[in-house]
Order: structure tokens, then sequence, then C-alpha cells
């Protein structure tokens, strides 16, 4: 394998690991989104970020409890989807467009809602005080394409009994290590 072959290998891997890196953010924050875990969340942000979500336009510093405390006012579960996803990387910066399909249960776990939208993300690869590089989100629009309401009682019935359900906390049976079937977690 000449130079030129191992250069060009090199720089393909790099791409691929950025983005993977860039991804793997954006995977991070749903989930820290969905488990209300503000450190999580937090995680995927640089400082100085800027979050606008409708007409809410949130500083980083702070945002995850915001975001959670919204949340928590309106629903009594969420789950963010991540679907379609593109990436333009130059250098230290990409910016990307990533599909999302939000569903929320209301407060009474009687009816839900699903929004598809897309998040509209520039993020910025930065080194640490511990030196390494990592990538975080910068700034984020978020659009909401259309929406559907409808019963929650699928869930709420006996199909679903005894089935696991989410949790908004670390309490959530994501979080136990090792996973074991049958071990404890809230139900249906």
């Amino acid at each position: 394998m000449s130079d030129g072959d191992l250069a060009g290998l090199a720089a393909a891997v790099r791409s691929l690991g950025d983005r993977q890196e860039i991804l793997d953010c954006i995977m991070r924050e749903a989930r820290g989104r969905d488990r209300q875990d503000c450190d999580l969340i937090a995680s995927c942000w640089w400082p100085d970020g800027i979050d606008e979500h409708g007409p809410i336009v949130s500083p980083a510093l702070g945002y995850p409890e915001r975001a959670n405390a919204g949340h928590a006012r309106f629903f009594s579960a969420t789950m963010h989807h991540i679907t379609t996803h593109t990436c333009e990387i130059e250098g230290d910066t990409a910016h990307c467009e990533t599909y999302v399909v939000g569903t929320m249960l209301s407060p009474d776990r009687q009816s839900m809602k699903i929004a598809p939208g897309r998040y509209l993300d520039r993020l910025e690869r930065r080194t640490e005080a511990q030196g390494k590089p990592q990538w975080r989100l910068l700034f984020r629009r978020c659009t909401v394409e259309m929406s559907l309401d409808g019963s929650a009682e699928w869930v709420n019935g006996p199909m679903c009994q005894g089935f696991l359900r989410s949790v908004w906390s670390k309490d959530d049976v994501s979080y136990q290590r090792p996973i074991e079937v049958g071990s404890d977690g809230e139900r249906w």
C-alpha cells in the first residue's frame, strides 16, 4: 500500500469517525430529553450553544432544566425518534439536518401527539481541557412539519398490561447494568 493510499484511508476513517460521533451526539441529546437526564443533555452542548424551539430561543446553559420543565408541564412521557440524517463537515464545523418524530403522552396518559419535524444543527469539534477533541451542538433550529393527535387507550389496555414503560429519570430500566430479564421496572 502506497503512502497516498494510507493517507486516503486515514482520511476516510476520520470522516467516518466524525460522522458517527456527530450522529451519536444527536442521538444522546434525544435520549437525554426522553429520560429527562440533564447531565446527558448538557454533555451534548457547548456552553455557548443556542437552541431554537419555535418562538423559544434558549442558551445552552440551563437549557436541559428548562426543556425538561416544559416537557413535564405538558406531557407524562416523550420519545424523540431520530430518522433521516445528513451531515456536511468542513474542518471542525458540521451542518446537519436530522428528521425527528416526536411522540408525546398526555399527563393523564389518555391521549398522545405525534409531531414529525427536523433538527437543523451546527456542531463544532473543540478540544476540552483534558485534551480530547469532541463534537457538540452549537446551534439548533427545530421545525414542526405536521402533527397527529389520538387516543392512547391501547397502551392503557390489556394488550400492553405488564410491558415496561419509560421513567423520566435514571431509574429508567435503560440505565440498569447489566441488563437482565425480569428485573424490576415501571410497567403499564
